[in-house]
């Protein structure tokens, strides 16, 4: 879930103004501030003083949302950058909404700070999703173009992980470390097997990625081989593992149980190469706001 907010032309934010209860993605953006420039970004930072104004905005849509709201997401940006107003946030979603999940995408850097982590102690329907990019600390540092940042986000999920949170680890693809995607697995498995699920993602080619294309793009066609060794043996170890953003038709048969349909409802779209595809209903689509999109899709007939 990318949040409820896009980007127009002219560098401003469109905002979604209340949440539906028929979405795949309700989700408060916090901030478009962010203390990473991950080169596959598909909603780039500004340096903008604008963690108040949508402070505000965000008690007025979590006071207007209906009841029933399975998840509620918090995004950005960066939300940690909030510091103790995450805090207050989180607390007043379970004030108004205590049957929801509440689901952070984070890149886990704040929480190397065991005394802010610490803040997070005793909420009940917290779930954090954090990326690691690869498990060699110069590849990870080198997408995030933050050197120390892997160092800081291992911290950091070790200390979620002992105060007993959640954590959803994510693997956005891209060209820089779909080599190593057998071997981050089983790094995982070894040092990370705390984690509440692992979810690999194909990559939306808007963004950063549209600026660093060469650098970034890979057709999922292409790292067939390491996505389903990866998966495999995480799923063989007995760890939550899923495919987010790969259409079933880029995807080997054997993979097809771990896809999600995980693009948001308001950026999901069919091509017309998909009309008689017989596992359309089960397919993520693709992203309507990807500049590129893989010239392999393709029906799956049977």
């Amino acid at each position: 879930m990318i949040g409820l907010c896009r980007y127009l032309n002219n560098g401003l934010i469109k905002m979604k103004m209340d949440f539906d209860i028929n979405s795949n993605d309700n989700s408060l953006f916090v901030t478009s501030q962010c203390n990473n420039r991950c080169l596959m970004c598909a909603q780039p930072p500004l340096d903008r003083d604008d963690i108040d104004f949508f402070f505000e905005r965000n008690i007025r849509l979590i006071d207007n949302a209906p009841n029933g709201l399975t998840d509620i997401g918090i995004t950005g940006g960066e939300p940690t950058l909030l510091k103790e107003k995450l805090v207050h946030l989180i607390k007043y979603i379970e004030l108004r909404h205590p049957d929801s999940l509440i689901h952070i995408l984070t890149n886990g850097r704040a929480f190397s700070d065991i005394q802010y982590t610490r803040m997070f102690v005793g909420f009940s329907n917290l779930l954090f999703g954090i990326p690691l990019h690869s498990d060699f600390s110069i590849e990870h540092d080198a997408i995030t173009q933050v050197k120390g940042s892997y160092i800081e986000t291992m911290k950091g999920l070790y200390n979620l992980a002992n105060i007993g949170v959640d954590i959803e680890l994510r693997v956005v693809i891209n060209k820089m470390n779909y080599r190593r995607l057998p071997q981050l697995s089983e790094f995982i498995w070894r040092n990370l097997p705390f984690v509440a699920s692992i979810s690999f993602m194909g990559l939306e080619d808007t963004g950063y990625s549209i600026k660093n294309h060469n650098k970034i793009w890979i057709d999922p066609i292409d790292y067939l081989v390491e996505i389903e060794k990866a998966v495999i043996n995480l799923a063989e170890w007995n760890l939550d593992v899923s495919i987010f953003n790969i259409p079933l038709c880029l995807l080997k048969p054997s993979l097809y149980k771990f896809a999600k349909k995980s693009i948001s409802d308001w950026k999901v779209t069919y091509i017309d190469t998909c009309s008689t595809c017989s596992k359309k209903n089960e397919c993520c689509g693709l992203f309507s706001t990807s500049k590129m999109q893989s010239p392999n899709i393709k029906p799956i007939l049977i």
